[in-house]
């Protein structure tokens, strides 16, 4: 099992070619705000079918929003890990390094179709055993609530500076957002 103190951890760096970025877009064993729970290997068939460069990197899920490429897609003993770079150039990847550097986005969240399932009556659960993975987002407010952002730009002509720690703020705002809806 997952401790409440372990955090997901997304990291930004100035790069030549644009801003990176790497973190974990999904932990095994978590109960996500979906009741969801991703199973090790869950991830396999999918990343060894498409490879990193087609699981697209979009802003909040929205598929008219492509931001930069997924270069590792990887799955570890802790979940699914990832790392690319956002789109050297493009006035969008700017505002959102821009955003990601203040820490006013923070996330990431996976876009999938199950394709295997269990279902846990008792703990009111669906533990997802096979997923099609299609895309992983950079989000306000994720689906598991320890894919939050620690924050790491790299040293050179940006400087070194780094914003670290737990947001809990976004969770607040996050359940916040829900009562307003309900």
């Amino acid at each position: 099992m997952i401790s409440a103190n372990t955090h997901s951890r997304l990291e930004l760096k100035s790069a030549a070619t644009g801003w990176r970025i790497s973190g974990y877009a999904s932990v095994f064993g978590l109960i996500d705000d979906s009741r969801d729970v991703v199973a090790p290997g869950a991830f396999a068939r999918s990343l060894a079918r498409r490879g990193a460069r087609n699981i697209r990197m979009l802003f909040q899920h929205d598929p008219g929003q492509p931001i930069g490429i997924w270069d590792v897609a990887r799955e570890d003993a802790r979940g699914l890990y990832v790392e690319g770079s956002l789109a050297p150039g493009s006035a969008r990847a700017a505002e959102i390094a821009s955003l990601l550097r203040a820490g006013a986005i923070d996330g990431l969240s996976i876009g999938f179709r199950a394709l295997k399932a269990k279902t846990d009556r008792a703990r009111k659960t669906r533990q997802l055993i096979e997923i099609d993975l299609w895309e992983v987002s950079i989000v306000t407010f994720p689906m598991q609530p320890l894919a939050r952002a620690r924050l790491d730009e790299g040293t050179g002509a940006a400087g070194n500076l780094a914003v670290r720690g737990r947001i809990p703020l976004a969770r607040r705002m996050r359940e916040a957002a829900r009562q307003l809806l309900n």
